[in-house]
């Protein structure tokens, strides 16, 4: 007898179209870049391929090193990558997942972008980091005309030139940020890196930084204090003359997740900055950056659950227990049924955002409405990612657990986007603080969510719920993450109650918005069209 027969195993998932997905597709449409399907939908062949999630697999099993120094003894602060990594952030740049929207003049260039970011993301979430701060840092670096002009359309190259050298000299860049210190964190007043002044119109900039993401960047935003108060601050790696600016590596984070991405920790030794922005408007000039980044933690959170969904579906589609197919158990429907609700109301938000993103500029009502929403959705989306990775997982049984699976490092990545860029805390209040001194933000929100109202009786109620709780301002902060959650929820449901399928929106309002719900994943109650929910998970091609 065989003891060694394999059955009832579940076919790989790759190849697998990473754009299969009507939540996406539908957005990219409705928030008015259509014109960019046929690109998504060949990253979505690339990410679900052989060699892209090859690639995705070995940067992060064989993660960067740190060099500090070469074989004779000169400081070098060299970051070595597996290979695979830059063949990863070559075709995100190719497909100008990182400055070029800011160079592209078509109606909805940012959201064409959101939906490449989302789907080359099924890939590898690491290398996305240094591509997210390449696109965040351009509306920042615009407080300063002469160096934007200068490096703006360097940012936006679609050409990845990696590698040591003078920025002017090459033919693309990556920019990097580096903000928060071990005293402070999110704090980012208490800063104690100092910047002074010098006679030809730079400055000399020490401290120490306990977080840069992404050191083989060619530049850098920092923050500084100036004798005008905390300021930002642009820093290449190389200067204009070709020497090495002195920023120092002391070392690369050893992170529970994003192992592809190199994160460390640096020293400024009398380093060259240039002024981004007055002095004193430091936070005022990295916030521009900062929203940026929050749109494509969203993004990233909503890669994710929507990763860990289909391949829980995916599995149960093969996977036969006590007698059918897991797929066909009425447990297991409800928890894949639940998975997929999260991810399409985190895809749809998110593709909401970036539209906003494309109208900010000229519709003042847009940028209220993106002020709030970032806020309230980076929180939200960002916040239920971990217990979403975790359900999937669980999905696949021991299998799940398993490396080979790939969900142990989706499970990894999960808490990041939660903490980058703030953490819960951070993005709650903050959205408070948008309200209290921009009420115009307050009234954008209400007008949008209101466009749903009339369609879902539950819809309503929570609308008007959410007026009741910005009504009472007492203890408000102590209720920061009460209040935010249900905002986030409201937004998420009047999207997919006006754009969504009717069976997830359905869904979303029954346990979502009026509690028909319990505390984990598949408590769905009785009467949800799990079958039409469980189409919209599949992307193999069986």
């Amino acid at each position: 007898m065989l003891t060694h027969e394999v059955f009832n195993q579940v076919p790989p998932l790759v190849p697998f179209d990473a754009a299969r997905n009507p939540a996406l597709l539908e957005g990219l449409h409705r928030e008015g870049a259509g014109w960019a399907e046929a690109e998504v939908r060949e990253l979505g062949a690339l990410a679900g391929g052989f060699a892209a999630q090859e690639w995705g697999r070995l940067a992060n099993e064989y993660p960067p090193v740190l060099h500090t120094h070469d074989r004779w003894g000169h400081r070098v602060d060299e970051v070595e990558f597996h290979p695979h990594w830059h063949d990863l952030m070559t075709v995100a740049v190719e497909h100008g997942l990182h400055g070029s929207p800011w160079l592209d003049e078509r109606p909805g260039a940012h959201t064409a972008r959101a939906a490449k970011f989302y789907t080359w993301g099924a890939a590898d979430a690491g290398h996305m980091c240094p591509i997210s701060m390449t696109y965040a840092v351009v509306p920042a670096l615009r407080h300063n005309p002469e160096l934007a002009a200068r490096f703006e359309p360097l940012l936006g190259s679609r050409t990845y030139d990696f590698g040591l050298r003078e920025p002017s000299t090459k033919a693309g860049l990556i920019a990097g940020m580096s903000m928060t210190e071990k005293q402070g964190g999110s704090d980012v007043r208490a800063n104690t890196t100092t910047a002074a002044p010098q006679p030809d119109g730079s400055y000399r900039v020490v401290g120490h930084k306990w977080f840069t993401s992404a050191p083989m960047s060619d530049m850098f935003l920092t923050l500084a204090q100036a004798p005008g108060g905390l300021s930002c601050f642009l820093l290449p790696r190389v200067l204009p003359d070709g020497t090495r600016n002195p920023i120092r590596i002391q070392r690369l984070k050893d992170k529970l997740g994003n192992k592809s991405n190199a994160s460390s920790e640096i020293e400024y030794e009398n380093a060259t900055g240039w002024l981004v922005g007055a002095e004193g408007a430091g936070v005022k000039t990295i916030i521009e950056m900062v929203n940026m980044t929050r749109l494509d933690c969203v993004i990233g959170s909503a890669t994710g659950m929507r990763l860990g969904a289909v391949t829980a579906v995916h599995h149960a589609r093969h996977r036969e227990a006590f007698g059918a197919k897991l797929i066909d158990q009425p447990a297991m429907r409800n928890v894949l049924a639940d998975l997929l609700v999260e991810s399409d109301a985190a895809t749809t938000v998110m593709m909401r955002l970036a539209g906003a993103t494309d109208r900010a500029g000229s519709d003042p009502s847009e940028a209220a409405l993106r002020r709030i929403a970032l806020a309230i959705t980076k929180y939200w989306v960002c916040k239920r990612a971990p217990s979403h990775a975790a359900e999937a997982l669980e999905c696949l049984g021991g299998n799940g657990y398993a490396e080979e699976s790939g969900m142990p490092r989706l499970y990894r990545e999960a808490p990041l986007m939660s903490i980058w860029e703030g953490s819960g805390n951070v993005a709650a209040l903050d959205a408070l603080r948008a309200m209290g001194r921009q009420p115009e933000t307050v009234e954008a929100y209400f007008a949008e969510v209101g466009r749903a109202r009339g369609a879902d009786p539950r819809l309503d109620d929570a609308i008007d719920r959410v007026g009741k709780e910005l009504t009472d301002l007492s203890d408000i902060e102590y209720r920061a993450r009460r209040v935010v959650e249900l905002m986030a929820l409201v937004l998420q449901g009047a999207q997919l109650v006006r754009h969504g399928h009717s069976a997830v929106a359905d869904a979303f309002c029954a346990t979502r918005l009026s509690g028909d719900w319990g505390i984990a994943f598949g408590t769905l109650p009785v009467g949800v069209d799990t079958g039409a929910i469980l189409e919209r998970g599949f992307v193999d091609p069986s």
